[in-house]
């Protein structure tokens, strides 16, 4: 297999040793959820399982699509170049979801890049293989389909929700969608964010997002455990946007 980029001959690619789609715990995925097909049990053992370290970019915006990526373990942050080059984070992604997929089909180039945030392990799928088993395989096809509906539903709900809310209100999403994406342990959200990178998916600055969190944390909404955030009850930080409806959960 070739990748993409140059800088992606550091991922370690290993033949499969155990990690099949059918002990796979990641119930919420696409393959597993069709993994009863002959035709997508079988297409499985075709998959190449990726090791990344954290920090390492497996997917460059404007590189040849070859195929799809899915998360077996690990945490991802999918983002494309806004203006003048400023990074534009687009969603996070763990166990189970789906990455490359807005450039799966006609489209020649990926429109995103892809960094795992820990160290992640990846099952790939080649473009040609799932294209066959897309044509062979009816539900398999109208579950991505649904998939994508859904996608398109979110995204589109993103874009108005953000029109309409106050960089305050924007962050304080940006936190309940990181929350409800990863959760919390020991008190803290289990992922750890840059102020940059809140920024980066709130559409504002760094700057802005250390003030609004200052204040949250004045007003007891959030707690700060070192540089980790924590959010001692997520539906009184839910009321400050209840208005918007909370569309932003992608």
């Amino acid at each position: 297999m070739q990748y993409n980029t140059q800088r992606e001959h550091r991922v370690q690619k290993k033949s499969m040793s155990g990690i099949s789609c059918h002990t796979c715990e990641n119930l919420g995925c696409l393959m597993k959820k069709n993994i009863a097909s002959d035709v997508v049990s079988e297409f499985t053992h075709e998959k190449t399982d990726l090791n990344c370290k954290k920090g390492q970019q497996f997917i460059m915006e404007g590189a040849p699509v070859n195929g799809l990526f899915f998360i077996l373990k690990g945490k991802v942050k999918v983002f494309r170049t806004g203006i003048n080059g400023r990074e534009q984070i687009v969603r996070f992604a763990k166990e189970g979801e789906i990455i490359g997929h807005r450039g799966f089909g006609t489209a020649e180039y990926y429109s995103i890049s892809a960094i795992a945030l820990e160290d992640t392990t990846l099952c790939y799928f080649s473009k040609n293989l799932l294209q066959e088993v897309l044509k062979k395989d009816a539900k398999f096809t109208y579950d991505l389909m649904l998939f994508y509906a859904n996608e398109l539903n979110k995204s589109e709900a993103k874009v108005k929700s953000i029109s309409q809310m106050t960089v305050r209100e924007r962050v304080i999403d940006t936190l309940l969608y990181v929350i409800r994406k990863f959760g919390q342990v020991n008190g803290v959200i289990n992922i750890f964010l840059s102020r940059k990178e809140y920024a980066d998916y709130a559409g504002t600055t760094e700057e802005q997002v250390i003030r609004v969190l200052s204040a949250l944390k004045k007003e007891n909404l959030i707690i700060a455990k070192g540089k980790r955030i924590g959010i001692p009850d997520i539906n009184l930080l839910k009321k400050e946007i209840s208005e918007h409806n909370f569309y932003l959960d992608t």
